[in-house]
Protein backbone atom coordinates (compact mmCIF):
# COMPACT_ATOMS: atom_id res chain seq x y z
CA UNK A 1 0.00 0.00 0.00
CA UNK A 2 1.50 3.48 -1.02
CA UNK A 3 0.58 6.83 1.16
CA UNK A 4 1.43 7.79 3.99
CA UNK A 5 -1.52 6.06 6.47
CA UNK A 6 -0.92 2.67 4.60
CA UNK A 7 2.90 2.52 4.53
CA UNK A 8 4.23 0.26 7.58
CA UNK A 9 6.44 2.46 10.01
CA UNK A 10 10.09 0.52 9.33
CA UNK A 11 9.51 2.32 5.57
CA UNK A 12 9.92 5.79 7.18
CA UNK A 13 13.56 6.61 6.75
CA UNK A 14 14.68 8.65 9.63
CA UNK A 15 17.34 10.90 7.95
CA UNK A 16 17.76 13.57 11.02
CA UNK A 17 21.93 14.02 10.23
CA UNK A 18 21.41 15.18 6.99
CA UNK A 19 20.46 18.57 8.04
CA UNK A 20 24.59 19.08 8.56
CA UNK A 21 24.36 19.64 5.03
CA UNK A 22 22.73 23.06 5.40
CA UNK A 23 24.85 24.71 8.03
CA UNK A 24 28.27 23.60 6.57
CA UNK A 25 26.81 25.49 3.27
CA UNK A 26 26.43 28.78 5.79
CA UNK A 27 29.68 28.42 7.11
CA UNK A 28 32.03 27.42 4.05
CA UNK A 29 29.89 29.68 1.50
CA UNK A 30 31.80 32.73 1.65
CA UNK A 31 33.37 33.09 -1.21
CA UNK A 32 32.57 35.54 -4.52
CA UNK A 33 33.75 32.58 -7.01
CA UNK A 34 31.17 30.78 -5.59
CA UNK A 35 28.42 33.26 -6.54
CA UNK A 36 26.83 32.65 -10.10
CA UNK A 37 27.19 28.53 -9.64
CA UNK A 38 25.39 28.71 -6.19
CA UNK A 39 22.68 31.02 -7.45
CA UNK A 40 20.66 28.63 -10.44
CA UNK A 41 20.67 26.02 -7.37
CA UNK A 42 18.60 27.53 -4.29
CA UNK A 43 14.93 27.12 -4.57
CA UNK A 44 13.31 29.25 -1.67
CA UNK A 45 9.83 28.13 -0.33
CA UNK A 46 6.35 30.12 0.09
CA UNK A 47 6.93 32.62 2.52
CA UNK A 48 3.20 33.25 2.91
CA UNK A 49 3.04 30.38 5.13
CA UNK A 50 4.66 32.62 8.34
CA UNK A 51 2.67 33.90 11.30
CA UNK A 52 1.65 37.41 10.81
CA UNK A 53 2.19 37.83 13.99
CA UNK A 54 5.83 36.73 15.21
CA UNK A 55 8.27 37.34 17.58
CA UNK A 56 10.26 40.38 17.28
CA UNK A 57 13.62 40.84 15.76
CA UNK A 58 16.30 40.39 18.23
CA UNK A 59 18.72 43.15 18.55
CA UNK A 60 21.58 40.80 19.00
CA UNK A 61 22.07 37.44 17.33
CA UNK A 62 21.05 35.56 14.33
CA UNK A 63 18.47 32.13 14.78
CA UNK A 64 18.87 29.97 11.81
CA UNK A 65 16.40 26.59 11.87
CA UNK A 66 17.74 23.67 9.91
CA UNK A 67 15.29 20.76 9.15
CA UNK A 68 16.07 17.74 7.24
CA UNK A 69 13.51 16.15 5.10
CA UNK A 70 13.25 12.64 3.83
CA UNK A 71 11.11 12.97 1.26
CA UNK A 72 11.75 10.18 -1.53
CA UNK A 73 10.84 12.45 -4.23
CA UNK A 74 13.60 12.94 -7.36
CA UNK A 75 17.01 11.94 -6.50
CA UNK A 76 15.94 10.45 -2.88
CA UNK A 77 14.58 7.72 -3.84
CA UNK A 78 17.47 5.39 -4.57
CA UNK A 79 19.13 6.48 -0.96
CA UNK A 80 16.82 4.23 1.34
CA UNK A 81 14.20 3.05 -0.79
CA UNK A 82 10.35 3.52 0.62
CA UNK A 83 7.36 4.56 -1.11
CA UNK A 84 5.52 8.13 -1.41
CA UNK A 85 7.27 11.17 -1.52
CA UNK A 86 5.47 13.28 0.99
CA UNK A 87 8.15 15.34 3.08
CA UNK A 88 8.80 14.63 6.53
CA UNK A 89 11.32 15.76 9.27
CA UNK A 90 12.45 13.59 12.19
CA UNK A 91 15.40 16.22 12.95
CA UNK A 92 15.44 20.10 13.19
CA UNK A 93 18.20 22.34 15.21
CA UNK A 94 18.04 26.00 15.92
CA UNK A 95 21.28 27.46 15.08
CA UNK A 96 21.88 30.56 17.32
CA UNK A 97 24.65 32.90 15.87
CA UNK A 98 25.78 35.22 18.81
CA UNK A 99 26.21 39.08 18.25
CA UNK A 100 29.86 39.32 18.13
CA UNK A 101 29.77 36.25 15.50
CA UNK A 102 32.54 34.38 17.39
CA UNK A 103 29.96 32.31 19.25
CA UNK A 104 27.23 29.78 17.49
CA UNK A 105 25.13 27.21 19.34
CA UNK A 106 22.63 24.68 17.64
CA UNK A 107 19.72 23.33 19.80
CA UNK A 108 18.18 20.23 18.60
CA UNK A 109 14.75 19.59 19.13
CA UNK A 110 13.78 15.82 19.54
CA UNK A 111 11.10 14.57 16.80
CA UNK A 112 8.64 13.57 19.28
CA UNK A 113 8.67 16.49 21.90
CA UNK A 114 5.40 17.61 22.60
CA UNK A 115 4.50 20.89 21.45
CA UNK A 116 1.67 22.99 20.69
CA UNK A 117 1.48 23.60 16.76
CA UNK A 118 -0.26 27.23 15.93
CA UNK A 119 -2.35 27.22 12.71
CA UNK A 120 -0.57 26.62 9.56
CA UNK A 121 -1.24 27.20 5.82
CA UNK A 122 -1.87 24.25 3.72
CA UNK A 123 -1.04 23.53 0.11
CA UNK A 124 -4.67 24.85 -0.92
CA UNK A 125 -4.75 28.16 0.45
CA UNK A 126 -6.47 27.06 4.14
CA UNK A 127 -4.85 27.25 7.84
CA UNK A 128 -5.57 24.83 9.93
CA UNK A 129 -6.30 25.06 13.43
CA UNK A 130 -3.75 25.37 16.24
CA UNK A 131 -3.24 21.68 17.98
CA UNK A 132 -2.07 21.23 21.39
CA UNK A 133 0.68 18.43 22.87
CA UNK A 134 1.07 16.78 19.43
CA UNK A 135 4.87 15.77 18.06
CA UNK A 136 6.81 18.23 16.86
CA UNK A 137 7.93 16.88 13.70
CA UNK A 138 4.21 16.64 12.67
CA UNK A 139 4.65 20.13 11.61
CA UNK A 140 6.69 19.34 8.62
CA UNK A 141 4.55 16.78 7.56
CA UNK A 142 1.03 18.71 7.85
CA UNK A 143 -0.07 19.09 4.13
CA UNK A 144 1.09 16.07 2.95
CA UNK A 145 3.21 17.43 0.20
CA UNK A 146 6.46 16.46 -1.21
CA UNK A 147 8.78 19.72 0.21
CA UNK A 148 6.94 19.55 3.34
CA UNK A 149 5.87 22.69 5.09
CA UNK A 150 8.98 24.23 6.78
CA UNK A 151 6.90 27.42 7.48
CA UNK A 152 4.56 25.16 9.55
CA UNK A 153 7.78 23.84 11.48
CA UNK A 154 9.22 27.91 11.60
CA UNK A 155 5.90 28.53 13.23
CA UNK A 156 5.88 25.97 15.59
CA UNK A 157 9.84 26.77 16.82
CA UNK A 158 8.84 30.41 17.22
CA UNK A 159 5.83 29.30 19.67
CA UNK A 160 8.00 26.97 21.24
CA UNK A 161 11.04 29.76 21.91
CA UNK A 162 9.58 33.23 21.76
CA UNK A 163 12.82 33.49 19.34
CA UNK A 164 12.22 35.21 15.77
CA UNK A 165 13.37 32.52 12.93
CA UNK A 166 15.76 34.86 10.88
CA UNK A 167 16.02 32.04 8.33
CA UNK A 168 15.13 28.60 7.80
CA UNK A 169 17.29 25.85 5.54
CA UNK A 170 15.40 22.57 4.45
CA UNK A 171 18.13 20.14 3.25
CA UNK A 172 17.55 16.81 1.60
CA UNK A 173 19.43 13.69 2.21
CA UNK A 174 20.28 13.47 -1.10
CA UNK A 175 22.35 16.77 -0.69
CA UNK A 176 24.04 15.15 2.59
CA UNK A 177 25.21 11.87 0.53
CA UNK A 178 26.99 14.37 -2.22
CA UNK A 179 28.35 16.34 0.22
CA UNK A 180 30.10 13.72 2.42
CA UNK A 181 31.84 12.68 -0.61
CA UNK A 182 32.49 16.11 -1.85
CA UNK A 183 34.85 16.79 1.33
CA UNK A 184 36.37 13.35 0.97
CA UNK A 185 34.52 11.33 3.72
CA UNK A 186 34.13 12.29 7.26
CA UNK A 187 35.82 10.44 10.83
CA UNK A 188 33.08 8.74 13.17
CA UNK A 189 33.39 6.35 15.91
CA UNK A 190 31.31 4.39 16.62
CA UNK A 191 30.33 2.73 20.16
CA UNK A 192 29.93 -1.12 18.92
CA UNK A 193 29.85 -3.32 15.73
CA UNK A 194 26.71 -2.21 13.52
CA UNK A 195 24.82 -4.44 11.38
CA UNK A 196 22.32 -4.09 8.79
CA UNK A 197 19.80 -5.24 11.39
CA UNK A 198 20.42 -2.37 13.06
CA UNK A 199 19.61 0.03 10.40
CA UNK A 200 16.14 -2.05 9.73
CA UNK A 201 15.28 -4.21 13.00
CA UNK A 202 12.09 -5.79 10.30
CA UNK A 203 14.88 -7.29 8.39
CA UNK A 204 14.50 -10.39 9.74
CA UNK A 205 18.18 -11.07 10.90
CA UNK A 206 21.55 -9.40 12.30
CA UNK A 207 22.72 -9.11 8.23
CA UNK A 208 26.14 -7.79 7.22
CA UNK A 209 28.18 -5.45 9.75
CA UNK A 210 28.14 -2.39 8.46
CA UNK A 211 30.51 -0.45 10.89
CA UNK A 212 33.00 -1.83 12.77
CA UNK A 213 33.44 -0.59 16.18
CA UNK A 214 35.88 2.24 16.58
CA UNK A 215 37.05 4.95 14.81
CA UNK A 216 36.79 5.25 11.06
CA UNK A 217 36.11 7.42 7.97
CA UNK A 218 32.68 7.04 5.75
CA UNK A 219 31.29 8.91 2.98
CA UNK A 220 28.06 8.83 0.69
CA UNK A 221 25.31 6.11 1.66
CA UNK A 222 27.31 4.75 4.30
CA UNK A 223 27.20 8.25 6.03
CA UNK A 224 23.52 8.11 5.08
CA UNK A 225 23.66 4.90 7.14
CA UNK A 226 25.52 6.13 9.82
CA UNK A 227 22.96 9.31 10.91
CA UNK A 228 19.96 6.98 10.42
CA UNK A 229 21.09 3.98 12.69
CA UNK A 230 19.88 4.12 16.11
CA UNK A 231 18.38 0.31 17.06
CA UNK A 232 21.33 -1.71 18.90
CA UNK A 233 23.32 1.04 20.17
CA UNK A 234 22.50 2.03 23.34
CA UNK A 235 19.00 2.53 24.34
CA UNK A 236 18.00 2.81 20.40
CA UNK A 237 16.26 5.71 20.95
CA UNK A 238 16.31 8.66 18.70
CA UNK A 239 17.97 10.39 21.44
CA UNK A 240 20.73 8.41 21.36
CA UNK A 241 20.88 8.71 17.10
CA UNK A 242 20.47 13.22 18.20
CA UNK A 243 24.35 12.78 20.02
CA UNK A 244 25.51 10.95 17.36
CA UNK A 245 24.62 13.01 14.89
CA UNK A 246 25.78 15.69 16.95
CA UNK A 247 29.06 13.73 16.92
CA UNK A 248 29.25 13.54 12.85
CA UNK A 249 28.31 17.23 12.22
CA UNK A 250 31.28 18.39 14.87
CA UNK A 251 33.59 16.16 12.64
CA UNK A 252 32.59 17.35 9.43
CA UNK A 253 32.97 21.16 9.99
CA UNK A 254 36.27 20.35 11.54
CA UNK A 255 37.10 18.52 8.09
CA UNK A 256 35.93 20.88 6.34
CA UNK A 257 37.94 23.83 8.56
CA UNK A 258 41.49 21.72 8.04
CA UNK A 259 40.89 21.47 4.45
CA UNK A 260 40.96 25.40 3.93
CA UNK A 261 38.78 27.29 1.88
CA UNK A 262 40.13 26.88 -1.40
CA UNK A 263 38.01 26.70 -4.58
CA UNK A 264 39.27 22.86 -5.13
CA UNK A 265 37.22 21.92 -2.25
CA UNK A 266 34.64 24.66 -1.07
CA UNK A 267 33.22 24.17 -4.50
CA UNK A 268 31.93 21.01 -5.31
CA UNK A 269 30.99 20.72 -1.62
CA UNK A 270 28.54 23.97 -1.71
CA UNK A 271 27.18 22.88 -5.24
CA UNK A 272 26.12 19.49 -3.96
CA UNK A 273 24.49 21.04 -0.73
CA UNK A 274 22.81 23.82 -2.47
CA UNK A 275 21.34 21.36 -5.60
CA UNK A 276 19.36 19.82 -2.63
CA UNK A 277 18.57 23.39 -0.10
CA UNK A 278 15.01 24.99 0.15
CA UNK A 279 15.05 28.03 1.54
CA UNK A 280 13.55 31.17 2.90
CA UNK A 281 13.25 34.18 0.65
CA UNK A 282 15.57 36.12 2.74
CA UNK A 283 18.33 33.42 2.19
CA UNK A 284 17.46 32.75 -1.54
CA UNK A 285 20.32 33.71 -3.63
CA UNK A 286 24.22 33.40 -3.65
CA UNK A 287 24.74 37.12 -2.58
CA UNK A 288 22.34 36.41 0.84
CA UNK A 289 23.90 33.59 1.38
CA UNK A 290 27.58 34.80 0.79
CA UNK A 291 26.61 37.77 3.28
CA UNK A 292 25.57 35.55 6.39
CA UNK A 293 28.48 32.97 5.49
CA UNK A 294 30.65 35.46 6.16
CA UNK A 295 29.57 36.31 9.31
CA UNK A 296 30.36 32.80 10.34
CA UNK A 297 33.78 33.01 9.64
CA UNK A 298 35.56 33.84 12.67
CA UNK A 299 33.52 30.90 14.96
CA UNK A 300 36.48 28.37 16.15
CA UNK A 301 35.61 25.26 16.52
CA UNK A 302 35.54 25.25 20.29
CA UNK A 303 32.91 27.99 20.38
CA UNK A 304 30.85 25.95 17.98
CA UNK A 305 28.28 24.26 20.58
CA UNK A 306 26.00 21.61 19.93
CA UNK A 307 23.23 20.51 22.52
CA UNK A 308 19.94 18.63 22.83
CA UNK A 309 16.62 20.65 24.50
CA UNK A 310 16.15 19.72 28.08
CA UNK A 311 14.18 17.03 27.85
CA UNK A 312 12.23 13.64 29.78
CA UNK A 313 10.60 10.52 28.57
CA UNK A 314 6.71 10.94 28.65
CA UNK A 315 5.25 7.37 27.63
CA UNK A 316 6.92 6.84 23.63
CA UNK A 317 6.86 10.60 23.83
CA UNK A 318 9.37 13.31 25.01
CA UNK A 319 8.22 16.37 27.42
CA UNK A 320 10.21 19.26 27.89
CA UNK A 321 12.15 19.88 30.89
CA UNK A 322 11.28 23.45 32.83
CA UNK A 323 12.93 25.72 34.35
CA UNK A 324 15.80 24.38 32.01
CA UNK A 325 13.95 24.66 28.61
CA UNK A 326 12.63 28.64 29.47
CA UNK A 327 16.24 29.22 30.41
CA UNK A 328 17.84 27.92 27.29
CA UNK A 329 16.07 30.21 25.34
CA UNK A 330 16.35 33.16 27.58
CA UNK A 331 20.16 32.27 27.68
CA UNK A 332 19.98 32.87 24.14
CA UNK A 333 17.73 36.00 23.95
CA UNK A 334 19.73 37.61 25.90
CA UNK A 335 22.69 36.68 23.51
CA UNK A 336 24.21 34.88 26.84
CA UNK A 337 26.90 31.80 25.69
CA UNK A 338 26.53 28.54 27.56
CA UNK A 339 28.84 28.91 29.91
CA UNK A 340 26.79 32.57 30.82
CA UNK A 341 29.17 34.79 29.08
CA UNK A 342 27.46 37.83 27.05
CA UNK A 343 28.24 37.50 23.16
CA UNK A 344 25.56 40.29 21.96
CA UNK A 345 26.07 43.66 20.98
CA UNK A 346 23.49 45.60 23.12
CA UNK A 347 19.15 44.47 23.20
CA UNK A 348 16.26 46.33 23.09
CA UNK A 349 12.87 46.24 24.26
CA UNK A 350 11.42 47.17 20.36
CA UNK A 351 11.52 43.67 19.48
CA UNK A 352 12.78 41.22 21.14
CA UNK A 353 15.15 41.86 23.86
CA UNK A 354 16.26 42.26 27.12
CA UNK A 355 14.54 45.13 28.83
CA UNK A 356 16.59 47.79 30.22
CA UNK A 357 16.41 49.98 33.30
CA UNK A 358 14.39 53.50 33.39
CA UNK A 359 15.93 56.80 34.81
CA UNK A 360 14.46 57.22 38.64
CA UNK A 361 13.57 60.50 37.35
CA UNK A 362 11.35 59.01 34.42
CA UNK A 363 7.87 58.22 35.73
CA UNK A 364 5.91 55.40 33.87
CA UNK A 365 2.55 56.43 32.84
CA UNK A 366 0.14 53.65 31.63
CA UNK A 367 -2.71 55.59 30.94
CA UNK A 368 -5.14 54.00 28.38
CA UNK A 369 -3.15 50.83 28.29
CA UNK A 370 -4.82 47.34 29.22
CA UNK A 371 -2.38 44.99 30.49
CA UNK A 372 -3.22 41.06 31.31
CA UNK A 373 -1.15 39.58 33.87
CA UNK A 374 -0.28 36.19 34.55
CA UNK A 375 1.35 34.32 37.12
CA UNK A 376 4.35 31.78 35.81
CA UNK A 377 4.94 31.13 39.27
CA UNK A 378 4.36 28.91 42.03
CA UNK A 379 4.33 32.27 44.66
CA UNK A 380 0.99 32.96 45.40
CA UNK A 381 -0.57 36.65 45.04
CA UNK A 382 2.16 37.18 42.74
CA UNK A 383 -0.22 38.59 39.90
CA UNK A 384 -2.44 40.11 42.41
CA UNK A 385 0.90 42.42 43.49
CA UNK A 386 1.99 43.15 39.80
CA UNK A 387 -1.45 44.18 38.89
CA UNK A 388 -1.65 46.48 42.09
CA UNK A 389 1.58 48.46 40.39
CA UNK A 390 0.32 48.61 37.23
CA UNK A 391 -2.85 50.46 38.57
CA UNK A 392 -0.33 52.78 40.78
CA UNK A 393 0.81 53.62 37.54
CA UNK A 394 -2.34 54.04 35.43
CA UNK A 395 -2.72 50.83 33.88
CA UNK A 396 -5.60 49.40 33.56
CA UNK A 397 -5.38 45.48 34.33
CA UNK A 398 -8.48 43.03 31.89
CA UNK A 399 -7.51 40.18 34.42
CA UNK A 400 -4.99 38.51 36.28
CA UNK A 401 -4.61 34.53 35.43
CA UNK A 402 -2.10 31.87 36.26
CA UNK A 403 -0.23 30.31 33.65
CA UNK A 404 -0.59 26.83 32.31
CA UNK A 405 2.77 25.80 32.87
CA UNK A 406 4.62 27.57 36.24
CA UNK A 407 8.43 27.67 36.90
CA UNK A 408 9.16 30.18 34.74
CA UNK A 409 12.45 32.29 35.40
CA UNK A 410 12.53 35.26 33.78
CA UNK A 411 9.39 37.40 33.54
CA UNK A 412 7.88 37.80 29.69
CA UNK A 413 6.24 41.02 27.50
CA UNK A 414 4.29 40.42 24.90
CA UNK A 415 2.92 42.52 22.86
CA UNK A 416 0.53 42.63 19.54
CA UNK A 417 0.03 44.71 16.80
CA UNK A 418 0.95 48.42 17.62
CA UNK A 419 1.43 47.98 21.16
CA UNK A 420 5.46 48.13 20.67
CA UNK A 421 5.57 51.49 22.46
CA UNK A 422 3.30 50.82 25.28
CA UNK A 423 5.22 47.43 25.75
CA UNK A 424 8.59 49.58 26.07
CA UNK A 425 6.70 51.71 28.66
CA UNK A 426 5.36 48.74 30.86
CA UNK A 427 8.76 47.36 30.49
CA UNK A 428 10.28 49.57 32.46
CA UNK A 429 8.78 48.39 35.64
CA UNK A 430 10.34 44.68 34.93
CA UNK A 431 13.86 45.48 34.32
CA UNK A 432 15.28 42.16 33.36
CA UNK A 433 12.23 40.75 31.52
CA UNK A 434 12.10 40.13 27.91
CA UNK A 435 10.04 41.79 25.49
CA UNK A 436 8.51 40.30 21.99
CA UNK A 437 5.62 39.99 19.81
CA UNK A 438 2.89 37.83 20.29
CA UNK A 439 -0.04 36.49 17.84
CA UNK A 440 -3.22 37.66 20.31
CA UNK A 441 -4.06 41.67 20.34
CA UNK A 442 -3.06 43.56 23.49
CA UNK A 443 -0.13 43.00 26.07
CA UNK A 444 0.29 40.04 28.32
CA UNK A 445 2.89 40.14 31.10
CA UNK A 446 3.69 36.39 31.97
CA UNK A 447 5.49 36.64 35.94
CA UNK A 448 8.83 35.17 36.19
CA UNK A 449 10.78 33.92 39.31
CA UNK A 450 13.21 37.06 38.86
CA UNK A 451 10.22 39.54 39.95
CA UNK A 452 9.28 37.91 42.93
CA UNK A 453 13.03 37.94 43.91
CA UNK A 454 12.92 42.08 43.12
CA UNK A 455 11.58 44.91 45.78
CA UNK A 456 8.40 46.23 44.81
CA UNK A 457 8.65 49.84 42.67
CA UNK A 458 6.15 52.71 44.43
CA UNK A 459 3.51 54.66 42.24
CA UNK A 460 6.70 56.88 41.47
CA UNK A 461 9.47 55.14 40.67
CA UNK A 462 10.26 53.56 37.72
CA UNK A 463 10.45 49.70 38.70
CA UNK A 464 12.78 47.11 41.17
CA UNK A 465 16.26 47.80 40.56
CA UNK A 466 18.05 45.93 37.91
CA UNK A 467 20.38 44.49 39.79
CA UNK A 468 17.89 42.63 41.81
CA UNK A 469 17.54 40.11 38.86
CA UNK A 470 19.31 37.44 38.78
CA UNK A 471 21.65 36.53 35.63
CA UNK A 472 19.35 35.96 32.43
CA UNK A 473 19.28 32.70 30.92
CA UNK A 474 21.10 30.74 33.67
CA UNK A 475 21.51 27.24 32.80
CA UNK A 476 21.70 24.31 34.95
CA UNK A 477 24.54 21.66 35.27
CA UNK A 478 22.52 19.30 33.63
CA UNK A 479 21.84 20.90 30.55
CA UNK A 480 25.59 22.43 30.49
CA UNK A 481 27.06 19.00 31.00
CA UNK A 482 25.37 17.85 27.82
CA UNK A 483 27.29 20.32 25.63
CA UNK A 484 29.49 19.53 23.19
CA UNK A 485 32.25 21.27 20.91
CA UNK A 486 33.07 21.25 17.52
CA UNK A 487 36.70 20.48 18.89
CA UNK A 488 35.23 17.69 21.43
CA UNK A 489 36.77 13.65 20.62
CA UNK A 490 34.56 12.31 18.34
CA UNK A 491 34.18 9.09 20.84
CA UNK A 492 32.96 10.77 23.64
CA UNK A 493 29.18 11.22 24.40
CA UNK A 494 27.57 9.39 21.72
CA UNK A 495 24.70 7.43 23.05
CA UNK A 496 22.27 8.08 25.44
CA UNK A 497 21.17 4.96 27.66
Amino acid sequence: MTGRRGRPRRRRIRIAGVVVVSFLVLVTAGAGWLYFRLNGNIDTFDADGLSKNRPGAGAAGQNVLVIGSDSRAGENSGLGGGEGDVGRSDTAFLLHVYGDREHAVAVSIPRDTLVDIPPCRLPDGSWTSEQQHVMFNSAFSLGESAKGNPACTQNTVERLTGLRVDHTVVVDFAGFSAMTSAVGGVDVCVPKDVYQGDLNPNLGSRGQLLFPRGRQSISGRKALDYVRVRHGIGDGSDIGRIQRQQAFLSAMVKKVKSQGYNPTTLLPLADAATKSMTVDPGLGSANKMLSFAMSLKDIDLHDMKFLTLPWRYDGNRVAIVQPDADALWASLRADRTVDGKSAGKGGGAGGTGRAPSAPASAPVSGAGVKVAVRNGTDVTGLAARAATVLTEHGFEVTGTTTARAGGASTTVIEFGPGEAGHARELARLFPGSYVRGAAADGITVTLGRDYDAAPSPGPSSPGPSSSAAPPPGTLSSDVVSGVRSADDDPCTNLSYG
